[in-house]
């Protein structure tokens, strides 16, 4: 297979702290010679793990870009035993556009694994983390939100594996992420995923859903940054900090068993939710209902949940079309387990 086009402007072997770009040529009719200039940071001290950090998968979700920005400016290399890779804007066209696909390409990055060096922007950008960035690493945290169709309460999430060694050590971090709550997360469609890659890889990965609404909070910054340090504390890259970052706190286990947590639209309209996220819902129950917004007088459509469990996610904006993930209702496994990195 050819060479990436990819060329990174720093040296990911070199001791203390660098920030630069991964350099992908892109020629189009306002830049001939052009490039697509996506920042990185590299933190290095001597012999230990790498962990690769990334947020802006997709373009509309904000966490993961303001955290790892502010620790790109923060961490000083002295302070990590190891490396620390940071990219905060993983799909920097989809990030400046502000959208969830890229809007030279259309491309999701997050389906796009495992690239392609001579296919598309998007391609080009999966195939750089596939061949050249995830074999440097040894734990992978990847930070998602809702962006702007859907909002989560806000959880780290792994998958369960074929493997229970590496499920095991996938759960140990996303324990030590210590989100208010921890998914086992089904996907419905795990091909092209990111995710997918890292774990054939046989790496720790942990992923988030973090909020969403295409906006962030002070809470869910707050739980992001901390979230980012304990598992780099766990990875055994930075100690652990005396501080009110670190005071004692819980997340709740949850599970999505199969399909039946999942509530997709059959119809157009506009959406009323009858619970609110975090809430829990009994089987049968509405949990939405849809109205026909091109006439009045006709009786919405009611959806009810199809299991027992918490509403972990909802569509975010007012408008429903057919196809859209009305909601997500998650078993709730464990309360009050205690965080520990």
């Amino acid at each position: 297979m050819r060479a990436s086009p990819i060329q990174p402007t720093v040296d990911f072997n070199a001791d203390g702290e660098q920030h630069g770009f991964l350099k992908l040529p892109h020629s189009h009719d306002v830049s001939a010679w052009g490039a697509e200039m996506i920042p990185i940071t590299v933190i290095r001290n001597g012999e230990g793990p790498t962990a690769l950090l990334t947020g802006g998968n997709h373009g509309d979700e904000y966490e993961g870009p303001i955290a790892l920005s502010k620790l790109a400016a923060t961490l000083k290399a002295s302070a990590v035993r190891g490396r620390v890779i940071i990219v905060p804007f993983m799909n920097f066209p989809a990030f400046r556009a502000g959208t969830r696909t890229s809007p030279i390409d259309r491309g999701n990055l997050n389906r796009s694994f495992p690239g392609k060096p001579d296919g598309t922007v998007t391609e080009k950008i999966a195939d750089y983390f596939q061949r050249y960035l995830l074999p440097l690493a040894d734990y992978v945290l990847d930070l998602h939100a809702g962006g702007r169709t859907l909002d989560f309460v806000p959880f780290a999430a792994i998958h369960v594996l074929p493997d229970a060694t590496q499920q095991a050590r996938c759960e140990a971090a996303m324990r030590a992420f210590g989100a208010p709550y921890s998914m086992r997360m089904l996907e419905l469609d795990s091909v092209g995923l990111y995710d997918t890659a890292v774990e054939e890889a046989g790496k720790v990965f942990v992923s988030t859903e973090l909020g969403g609404g295409g906006t962030a909070t002070v809470q869910s910054v707050a739980i992001t940054e901390r979230g980012v340090r304990g598992f780099l504390q766990h990875a055994g890259i930075i100690e652990h900090e005396e501080s009110g970052r670190n005071a004692p706190r819980t997340t709740t286990l949850l599970d999505m068993p199969d399909g039946t947590c999942y509530t997709t639209s059959e119809h157009d309209g506009l959406l009323e939710l009858c619970k609110d996220l975090g809430e829990m819902v009994d089987s049968g129950e509405v949990i939405a209902r849809i109205y026909d917004a091109k006439r009045t007088g006709a009786a919405p459509i009611e959806y009810r949940a199809r299991r027992a469990g918490m509403l972990a996610a909802r569509h975010f904006p007012g408008l429903v079309r057919i196809g859209d993930t009305v909601a997500v209702v998650a078993d709730v496994l464990e309360r009050g387990i205690p965080v520990t990195v």
